[in-house]
């Protein structure tokens, strides 16, 4: 029997499917026909403008003092190196928006990004060639690696940097495609429903759930400015009756992620029974556990992260508020 609507219908699934470690596919379902377009375009831009990355933002190289110049001994012109470096992908080994690297290679040798690697930063494209150097050449120089979304061009970075280093224009997305696909689903005999799918790869500095997160983390956030003149902060999907999608994976308990000993006592002796305890928490308060030593914290890490849930990363604030009450139902 056909109802009349004072509601659009609230899509309640999600499922994530890994295709490799950088690349997933990413489903939720159903909306009615046409909601599901209104988000997944405005996720797709904000997937490629507003992820964050980490790029290369100056070089200063022993011996050349511009990027015309060129370097005795080094088969590539500076313009030639600069180039071959903006193409090594870097990841900061920590939560520093910025460093500064200092490399120094003596001939002959081929460099590539696996020959960056040190303790402050890391290489998620080691095959990357930067140069090719003979006997004669020792090739010492220093990197400026920034934290970042979007891009920056060298002119602007100039400015930043000085004039002791060459500026480099800055590409920080993280995120290498983007695709999205609305496919048309059956529901309660109407097959007017919709599912979006999308395809997101990234270049291996954030994982491309990592990276769908944040844009819809940033999607909230942007809308929440409406909160100051309609007062919308208490407005949640679960006001309808129905709760966000997130909670049902969120209130797993810890005993079943598979922790080690050390780990999971750690927890249970700070009294957290709940995945969504951990995710509802900042990372100092993570790494304040007591008892919970660097080893625990890596393991309790590297866990949140494969589940979707990266310590350094907030819930959006409907999510959190629901699932703040869920938790005070289940452990009431």
């Amino acid at each position: 029997m056909k109802k009349f609507a004072d509601t659009p219908f609230l899509p309640t699934e999600v499922e994530i499917e890994a295709i490799s470690e950088n690349e997933a596919r990413i489903s939720a379902y159903p909306f009615e026909s046409g909601f599901a377009i209104t988000l997944a375009h405005p996720l797709r831009r904000l997937l490629l403008s507003s992820s964050i990355g980490y790029a290369p933002i100056a070089v200063k190289i022993e011996g050349a003092s511009h990027e015309f110049d060129s370097l005795r001994g080094m088969l590539e012109d500076i313009a030639i190196f600069i180039i071959n470096l903006k193409n090594i992908k870097f990841k900061i080994n920590g939560d520093e928006e910025q460093v500064v690297v200092e490399y120094s290679f003596d001939g002959p040798k081929e460099i590539k990004g696996s020959d960056l690697i040190n303790s402050e930063v890391d290489v998620v494209s080691p095959d990357e060639h930067l140069a090719t150097i003979n006997s004669d050449c020792n090739l010492t120089f220093s990197l400026i690696i920034q934290r970042g979304i979007g891009y920056m061009p060298s002119e602007d970075i100039r400015e930043i940097v000085g004039t002791d280093y060459i500026p480099l224009d800055a590409f920080f997305t993280p995120v290498e495609k983007v695709v999205y696909d609305i496919e048309k689903m059956l529901v309660e005999d109407n097959p007017n429903f919709e599912k979006a799918v999308f395809n997101v790869k990234t270049n291996g500095q954030i994982s491309p759930i990592t990276a769908f997160k944040e844009a819809v983390s940033v999607m909230y956030s942007q809308m929440s400015v409406f909160n100051k003149v309609f007062d919308l902060s208490e407005v949640t999907v679960s006001d309808s009756g129905e709760e966000p999608s997130e909670i049902k994976e969120l209130v797993v308990r810890i005993d079943d992620l598979n922790l080690s000993a050390r780990s999971f006592n750690s927890l249970d002796r700070a009294g957290l029974k709940f995945l969504g305890e951990l995710v509802l928490m900042s990372e100092v308060e993570v790494k304040n556990i007591k008892n919970l030593g660097k080893k625990s914290y890596d393991e309790i890490a590297e866990k949140m992260e494969s589940l979707g849930y990266p310590v350094e990363n907030t819930l959006p604030e409907n999510v959190a508020s629901a699932l703040r009450r869920k938790l005070e139902q289940l452990k009431a």
